[in-house]
């Protein structure tokens, strides 16, 4: 994906929001028709609705984009309902999601395809459809590999999205990946809270800015919260992304180190399996907010890619057990790991980081997941 941002004139920006609110309240239509008719198929909701979107001055590509955002939302949610994700059958949260129909917010993001979107990258402009007619010569900045991807790469669809007052494209590239190639051992990473990433080379990724950060904004927000003025709210608005953008940049910074010492070394890259822990474990209430701040999901979506784009292998491994284990001798024993950064054998006394034992074990564990996945 390659985000640009668009520069539109005042007049642009009033017709794409205006295209904007139009197709997300079509949208919206559109559920309330698969929710009273329980038809969630894209070509049956086309039948009940394309004729009625199209008297509401859709175009026929967007009305068709409508119904289908419709139509993979009704997937997503029964998806999540099988998995289980809103709760069980009959919790307050699950009876809210299947007893109305799905609500989009104004400016939700809206899909263009090639017949109503076109890019004149070098002159760094777009052509995009609105409710107000054809919008031409739309500004828009990116940087020269941003570019580079779009002239090469740009497959499908892209996504118009309005964030923070400020007006984006989000399009769709289908870059190649490397031939993965055939890895010279593991290189280990244990994720955590304390050390975001710990290599079993030794290399540490303090988690401590980022915990600090977090925790100074959950103040400012508690305390501006309590205010309740206009401006203590303009406030909040204004700083909601601001953590999440600093945890995403946090989050490649180390990513790209990990990535960039397994290719220097011809080592595939071993990461833990960590779905599901956040139900998995249990915790007092002070420890569960930094537990659900963590984003491991995200770091490790972001060593996943770039290992993929350098053609290094990546292989996720159990975690059971590997803060426990000796990476010298194998013996597992609790009373091996008697403080959080402290691992002392108590069969054969190695002695190490605990985060980096740990490290060496997923290694280990990532040397054998590939040997078994490729014995033949």
């Amino acid at each position: 994906m390659v985000q640009v941002k668009l520069l539109p004139t005042p007049e642009q920006a009033a017709a794409l929001e205006a295209t904007l609110r139009g197709c997300n309240q079509a949208a919206d239509l559109v559920a309330r028709t698969a929710f009273t008719t329980q038809i969630t198929r894209e070509y049956d909701l086309r039948k009940h609705t394309y004729t009625v979107l199209k008297a509401r001055g859709l175009g026929a590509q967007a009305a068709q984009h409508v119904i289908k955002k419709v139509a993979d939302a009704c997937t997503t949610l029964k998806a999540n309902l099988r998995a289980g994700n809103l709760g069980p059958p009959g919790s307050p949260r699950r009876t809210r999601a299947e007893s109305k129909p799905i609500a989009f917010r104004p400016h939700a993001a809206q899909p263009y395809d090639d017949r109503c979107l076109s890019w004149q990258i070098e002159a760094r402009t777009v052509s995009i459809w609105t409710v107000r007619g054809r919008l031409r010569g739309v500004a828009f900045t990116a940087s020269a590999a941003q570019l580079k991807t779009l002239a090469l790469y740009r497959k499908g669809e892209s996504d118009l999205l309005c964030r923070d007052g400020m007006w984006f494209l989000i399009a769709t590239c289908d870059v190649p990946d490397r031939p993965v190639a055939v890895p010279d051992g593991f290189l280990g990473v244990d994720l955590g809270i304390a050390n975001i990433a710990t290599t079993g080379d030794g290399a540490r990724h303090s988690g401590k800015g980022l915990n600090a950060v977090r925790h100074r904004n959950r103040e400012l927000r508690r305390r501006l919260q309590a205010k309740a003025t206009t401006s203590a709210k303009r406030l909040l608005k204004k700083r909601r992304r601001a953590e999440a953008r600093f945890a995403a940049d946090t989050n490649h910074v180390i990513a790209k180190r990990i990535v960039t010492e397994a290719e220097r070394t011809g080592r595939g890259i071993a990461l833990e399996d960590l779905q599901g822990i956040r139900e998995r474990v249990r915790l007092r209430k002070p420890q569960r907010v930094t537990l659900h701040a963590w984003s491991f999901a995200q770091l490790g979506g972001f060593i996943a890619y770039k290992a993929r784009r350098a053609g290094i292998a990546v292989i996720h491994v159990d975690p059971a057990y590997t803060s426990r284990q000796c990476s010298a001798c194998g013996h597992t024993d609790r009373a091996n790991r008697p403080e959080q950064a402290v691992f002392s054998c108590t069969s054969c006394g190695f002695a190490e980081h605990a985060d980096v034992n740990a490290a060496r074990n997923i290694a280990a564990r990532g040397v054998a997941g590939w040997a078994v996945s490729h014995a033949a």
